[in-house]
């Protein structure tokens, strides 16, 4: 038998886990999203084992660890709607820590029990914090967990610049199987990814232009907080992440709008995905039909279908909520200024800045006052 072969077979399996992400595929999407002489490549970050929240899940630990932040076989301890917990998990197994991540009654039933069997232990919060909502109340927890278990350590995904650098190697990817890249369109929650790879990417193609995607009722952009049924992009705060610079503009998509999307994408390319896949696809199918036939557009897919058998693919949750009326409008409609009004269906603005620096606030536009808070989970997967 070949040395090298008996080697890999007896290494710890945990010592490999990590090879398990990244590499992952890059697919042409085209008909009926687009007409079939038109398109744009999805890369399916689904592919990794838990989604695109493995690669900041192993790169934070890693880089804690290597600064002393994080010492060996304390506890990882994280507010988390889920894939990020699932990247957590997946990091603790091949580093040795024991992790636990706060979430809310909204996390998804399947997704605490797979993160539970993953060996992470999950501590759910009753109720929302009376001013701060469910973001505030697991914050709160957090801060109460980590008294509890000193030396552990909180990778505040938010905030943290290792969450952005953490996609490097996404972006190479990316360059590598597409040669050039003329748009790159990115789901917006944490800010990492976009951050992360249009930093890159923009290196390398200095006119390359990033677009990104958001929900309504998300205040990232400067519209009003609202309550989201969207899970995975938007957030009721301003995470510092977001590279609010690199962006040439923002579209904010309705929660139907993604069903129909994810749905078609389905239907007729089998790779399909969440909340942040339908509307992500739904704007790279806007994007390739009315740029020129030439321009090479490649969109991020950040997870795959499984975690939403219940909501997005489910016939009864979906006619529950409103979201099986119609297929959406064949053209966003735009505004001049992020705060311009509060939007309600799919839009796009051209002109991107920080909203903690717009000189008016949105209420004085029509829309309502910007609460730090909200009711529904925030963007951090």
């Amino acid at each position: 038998m070949n040395p090298q072969t008996t080697t890999e077979i007896t290494l710890p399996a945990r010592s490999a886990l990590s090879g398990l992400v990244g590499d992952t595929p890059v697919l042409r999407i085209s008909d009926p999203l687009t007409p079939a002489d038109r398109g744009f490549w999805a890369k399916l970050e689904g592919f990794n084992p838990g989604g695109i929240k493995d690669r900041p899940g192993l790169y934070m630990v890693e880089r804690a660890r290597a600064r002393g932040d994080l010492r060996p076989g304390a506890r990882i301890i994280e507010s988390t709607s889920g894939t990020l917990g699932l990247g957590l998990a997946l990091a603790g197994m091949v580093y040795g820590h024991p992790v636990t991540l706060v979430t809310d009654p909204g996390l998804e039933r399947s997704m605490t029990q797979l993160l539970t069997t993953y060996g992470a232990q999950v501590d759910v919060v009753s109720e929302p914090h009376p001013t701060g909502g469910w973001q505030q109340a697991r914050r709160e927890r957090v801060a109460q967990l980590m008294a509890q278990h000193p030396g552990s350590w909180c990778p505040d995904q938010y905030n943290n610049p290792d969450n952005t650098t953490a996609y490097t190697p996404l972006a190479l990817e990316l360059a590598s199987a597409l040669g050039h890249i003329d748009v790159l369109v990115c789901s917006v929650g944490t800010g990492g990814h976009s951050a992360g790879v249009s930093r890159v990417l923009q290196a390398l193609y200095p006119e390359l232009k990033l677009v990104g995607v958001d929900t309504i009722g998300s205040t990232i952009f400067g519209q009003p907080a609202r309550t989201r049924l969207m899970r995975g992009l938007g957030s009721s705060i301003y995470p510092r992440n977001v590279a609010y610079d690199n962006f040439s503009e923002v579209h904010w998509v309705a929660p139907a709008e993604a069903v129909w999307t994810c749905r078609r994408l389905a239907a007729s390319h089998y790779a399909t995905g969440g909340w942040s896949v339908g509307a992500v696809a739904l704007v790279a199918g806007w994007l390739a039909r009315t740029l020129p036939a030439d321009t090479k557009i490649a969109a991020i897919f950040p997870d795959g279908p499984q975690r939403y058998l219940g909501t997005v693919y489910d016939d009864d949750y979906c006619a529950a909520h409103g979201l099986l009326d119609s297929p959406p409008p064949a053209e966003p409609e735009v505004i001049g200024r992020l705060d311009e009004k509060e939007v309600s269906r799919w839009t796009r603005c051209t002109t991107v800045v920080d909203p903690l620096t717009l000189s008016r606030p949105a209420q004085e536009h029509g829309a309502a006052e910007l609460p730090e808070f909200d009711t529904q989970e925030e963007g951090d997967r």
